[in-house]
């Protein structure tokens, strides 16, 4: 993803593990990438969708059904291009500033994506992120926390926008700064960096703005995990800026629920989310 040295990293004996069980899961992520998924282009629609795994700040769910490669393929089965980012963990051994790596690569992986979007038969302006639980909390960071692009960078790549197009958020973590929405993700995140001025940093509710892109947001009553008031809080602080914002609160589900489920009324926000994806469409 990087040339050279990647950024905000130092030395180190970490090594990435994969653990393979009911779900693959992966530890020690210090060497970001992606991995791009593309549909026929006789089907293309030109959009695009980066694809943020959860895992708490702790792990990457990353090579399953629930949050990983296969929602790759199924957004590809609707013409939707689809990048999966193995974005790093914040580890004080491998990272300067922890907190900032995970961000730093989804921008990467934005610019990435729009630099070859031509190549990729993507509509640069149609390019949005996804992301589940503590990926759903990146999602809504780079949402909140995106540039315009260095057009002084040598890097060619650094000169386009991490903004992204639209937003998928589910079952996100959001909110930092309230007490009672504690979270491992929060935890994770910030270990011994919980000052003031990033717990209001990484509140993605208290950083929307005019110029945040529009989401989509999908959270059960029930979860256990990450409280559904993460979602209604973003909602809100997107209708107080009049940004538009569509939210499917499901009655039970819990947390990780995925893209595969038995149960067709949990399952249904794959539907919605294909009609909001077509009413985005230029």
């Amino acid at each position: 993803m990087y040339e050279g040295k990647i950024p905000n990293s130092k030395p180190s004996e970490v090594k990435e593990e994969l653990v393979h069980g009911e779900h693959t899961w992966l530890f020690g992520v210090t060497n970001p990438t992606i991995s791009v998924y593309l549909p026929q282009s006789k089907y293309a629609t030109g959009q695009a969708i980066i694809i943020c795994p959860g895992g708490g700040y702790r792990l990457l769910s990353y090579d399953n059904h629930i949050e990983g490669t296969d929602v790759a393929r199924y957004f590809n089965s609707l013409g939707i291009a689809a990048i999966v980012l193995k974005y790093r963990l914040p580890l004080n051994e491998t990272s300067t500033e922890p907190y900032n790596a995970p961000l730093m690569d989804a921008q990467r992986a934005m610019r990435i994506v729009r630099k070859h979007s031509s190549k990729w038969n993507v509509n640069p302006n149609e390019i949005g992120i996804m992301g589940f639980s503590a990926g759903g909390h990146l999602a809504a960071s780079l949402g909140t926390h995106f540039d315009h692009g260095n057009p002084l960078s040598q890097d060619s790549i650094e000169h386009e926008s991490s903004r992204p197009s639209f937003m998928i958020l589910m079952y996100p973590v959001i909110s930092f700064s309230r007490p009672s929405l504690a979270s491992n993700s929060r935890k994770n995140l910030l270990a011994g960096a919980e000052s003031d001025t990033l717990l209001k940093f990484f509140s993605c509710e208290l950083q929307v703005n005019e110029k945040t892109p529009p989401a989509f947001i999908t959270h059960a009553e029930d979860d256990k995990v990450v409280s559904v008031e993460h979602s209604l809080l973003m909602y809100e602080a997107l209708c107080n800026a009049n940004i538009a914002a569509e939210l499917h609160i499901l009655p039970v589900g819990g947390h990780g629920f995925g893209l595969i489920n038995k149960n067709q009324h949990i399952a249904s926000w794959k539907y919605n989310l294909e009609l909001w994806l077509k009413s985005l469409q230029h």
